[in-house]
């Protein structure tokens, strides 16, 4: 079988969006750290300027898709990196609370939502389901712009973003089988202990191995071999989660805690970080492509909005914030906001909900305006929370700050 070769005027138009996409994030991100405020929110709303909503320069289509996805992988892998099993076991508990009640207050709140403005079931469940996700990828590069990812509070968002990502699976695959009539318990129970077994084994066994054979890494007779065998093994986590129903960035994020027991540890993060810098931007510009500005000309739509990015900040940050006070009242605050933005696995959810009938165009305009409104007010207010943590329970000095 022939593989099809790309003509030149294809491969010239996708170059081209790489090229402005590139440009104008940096421009964004250049422009808000100026300001003082994270370079993240600049990229999204370069995003949202040169995208359909607004200039139309660029559509978000299928290789920057895959560009903005890959971007994320590579930054949750640098997560990973600067990231120690030990250090999630010793917020396990919080980790686990801020999680599941992170979960279940949103969800709630979607169901009472949806009921309220006249939606039927499976609709009020997709929009719950919208409501409980987190973006884990938005608020890690924001941790990692404060440098405050070595904090307790810091490492209880790591841990519970991955109990919220398998509940939100589930929970998403629920909503689907709700659409088509055709719910399937039995999958749902493989897929949740197919998720466990998954992270048990890696981060747990993974880890280990590598902490027992650290010099892993150089046995193939390769020049660079480390950071090749890293590359592929965040690869092929990534994909071995997408494959059992976790989210991509889940097996990346294992893997560079995998990784991080290497005695090579430190070189690859330099070797990793020009990586993510490259690709994440692609990443963050894709989210503010996502928006349509033109679907909120309409007063109720704008109302509708505004009840939903409220129901969903305030519930997120209410069940996360409770699950971590143990840590102490600074810190879960940190923990809560760090909860808050739905960035692209809201989108995602409001996506496969049109796709199956059960999302008219408003909800879905709705659900995407909020996935973006969230993920644009978290990172200042993470940026003033994390001075309260930083002279506060954990002890530590100040952060330098890089927004």
């Amino acid at each position: 079988m022939l593989i099809p070769i790309a003509s030149g005027s294809d491969v010239a138009a996708v170059l081209t969006d790489l090229f402005v996409v590139l440009l104008a994030a940096k421009i964004g991100d250049e422009i808000c750290r100026r300001i003082g405020q994270p370079g993240l929110i600049g990229e999204i709303v370069a995003g949202a300027l040169i995208g359909p909503s607004v200039l139309g320069l660029v559509e978000p289509g299928e290789v920057l898709q895959v560009f903005a996805e890959v971007g994320v992988v590579f930054l949750l892998f640098w997560v990973g990196l600067e990231t120690r099993i030990g250090d999630l076991r010793s917020v396990g508990k919080p980790a686990a609370l801020a999680g599941m009640l992170g979960v279940i207050f949103p969800f709630a709140a979607g169901l009472g939502l949806g009921f309220a403005i006249g939606e039927n079931t499976a609709s009020s469940v997709f929009i719950a389901s919208a409501l409980v996700a987190t973006s884990v990828g938005i608020t890690s590069a924001v941790l990692m712009q404060l440098g405050v990812l070595d904090t307790k509070a810091s490492r209880t968002i790591l841990g519970a973003a991955i109990v919220d990502d398998i509940l939100a699976r589930l929970l998403l695959a629920f909503a689907t089988g709700l659409s088509t009539s055709k719910l399937d318990v039995v999958g749902l129970l493989v897929t949740a202990g197919l998720a466990v077994a998954f992270l048990t084994f890696f981060a747990l066994g993974g880890t280990r191995a590598m902490r027992a054979r650290p010099e892993l890494l150089h046995l193939p007779k390769v020049p660079d071999s480390a950071l090749l065998l890293a590359v592929i093994g965040c690869l092929g986590l990534a994909a071995l989660a997408n494959a059992i129903g976790l989210a991509a960035i889940i097996g990346a994020f294992l893997a560079g805690l995998i990784f991080s027991e290497s005695k090579d540890h430190y070189p690859l993060e330099l070797e990793i970080k020009p990586l993510y810098s490259f690709l994440s931007p692609f990443f963050f510009a894709v989210i503010g492509m996502s928006v349509d500005l033109g679907s909120f000309t309409d007063g109720d739509t704008l109302a509708l909005l505004g009840v939903t990015v409220l129901l969903a900040a305030a519930t997120k940050f209410a069940g996360a914030w409770i699950g971590a006070l143990s840590l102490g009242r600074n810190e879960a605050a940190f923990v809560g906001l760090g909860m808050i933005p739905r960035g692209e696995v809201g989108i995602v959810v409001a996506g496969i909900g049109r796709s199956a009938g059960v999302i008219g165009d408003e909800l879905f305009a709705v659900i995407v305006g909020m996935s973006i409104v969230t993920t644009l007010i978290t990172p200042p207010l993470l940026r003033r929370a994390s001075r309260r943590i930083a002279v506060g329970g954990d002890g530590l000095e100040p952060p330098t700050l890089s927004v």
